[in-house]
């Protein structure tokens, strides 16, 4: 889904002993605080009767979507050209947020199917202080006010943030269980994918900046010539950088990275990428001073081999497994489970 509600911010991932009766909580939930109503959301005519979707026997109403759309409605307005595409985009948040307070509830089901599996109260009881503390700065009779706005009683309050808890915690699972990826699904991408790891001719760039002040070009050359006689006599650039670069990176020895030819402005890009690996230029006289550069190591136009890579391709393959392993379990829970739109 392209958006989803504020729930979905939640990380809650829980570590949960399969068949035992607790499980451990990461961070305090998110407040769900009440937002001003929109005037212009369209939803009253939409869902004339207050009712957006059943699921089972919980009912999502036209207030618990505009809860999740009015932090996100103001970035809608701004990004539509007229009201046309506003009422366009508006419509498919609007559906975007029912269905994903659709997957909530199936999966809160399929958490309560286990009888066992249960969320010790205490868990409840910190999150709601957490938020009581960071979110009404310790005020309980706004933290009341807000659950009056609402019509929620504690009790109902609560029962909201557990369901939050166990929301968070399955997907987390679901996430976990779908990040192996074998080598050989690493090898088939690599192969059928070669044009996304093309790349062009690359310089591991160390640099030495010498700046102007009051010193003339040949004051500059003079300690430039220092230099190089050193780097000559064997001593490593990178140590050479850390004493006499006055750039922000001396403490890093003067490293700036893999530099590609159109990263750099020719002054420096002519003369770096005539040099070998482990070459030092010629001094470079700029107007604001003199530099030294040094080429630590080179990397060759075109296709990387899979080594470099790997790590890359693992991270793509694992994120996509984790989408169609959600999809394909949230789709078997929809299809389990009595849901009516409206």
């Amino acid at each position: 889904m392209t958006t989803g509600p504020r729930r979905l911010a939640l990380r809650l991932l829980l570590t949960l002993a399969l068949g035992g009766p607790t499980l451990a909580i990461a961070q305090p939930l998110a407040l769900k605080a009440e937002a001003p109503a929109p005037a212009d959301d369209g939803l009253k005519l939409r869902f004339a009767n207050g009712i957006a979707a059943v699921v089972e026997s919980k009912v999502i109403t036209v207030d618990d979507i505009r809860r999740e759309l009015a932090p996100i409605l103001p970035q809608i307005r701004r990004e539509s050209r007229n009201q046309k595409e506003f009422s366009e985009k508006l419509e498919k948040v609007q559906d975007d947020i029912v269905r994903s307070l659709v997957d909530r509830a199936v999966i809160v089901k399929e958490f309560r199917k286990d009888e066992k599996r249960k969320i010790p109260e205490s868990y409840v009881d910190n999150a709601i202080a957490e938020q009581l503390t960071t979110q009404f700065e310790g005020d309980r009779a706004r933290f009341l006010a807000y659950l009056k706005s609402r019509g929620f009683t504690l009790r109902d309050y609560r029962k909201e943030v557990e369901d939050d808890i166990i929301y968070g915690y399955m997907r987390g699972q679901q996430r976990k269980s779908a990040n192996i990826v074998s080598p050989a699904k690493v090898e088939e991408y690599y192969a059928a994918n070669q044009a996304k790891f093309l790349q062009e001719e690359q310089i591991h760039l160390r640099l030495i900046q010498l700046n102007r002040a009051e010193l003339s070009d040949e004051q500059l050359l003079a300690k430039a010539g220092e230099i190089l006689a050193k780097f000559k006599g064997g001593a490593k650039f990178a140590e050479l950088a850390k004493d006499y670069t006055q750039d922000a990176r001396k403490a890093k020895g003067g490293d700036w990275g893999w530099q590609k030819r159109g990263d750099l402005k020719a002054e420096f890009s002519e003369p770096l990428f005539t040099l070998q690996a482990g070459q030092v230029s010629t001094p470079i006289v700029q107007k604001e001073g003199v530099y030294l550069l040094f080429a630590e190591e080179r990397k060759a136009a075109g296709v990387p081999p899979i080594g470099e890579v790997r790590e890359q391709i693992e991270t793509v393959l694992s994120q996509q497994m984790t989408r169609e392993t959600q999809e394909k379990w949230i789709d078997r829970l929809r299809r389990n489970a009595y849901v009516r739109l409206y």
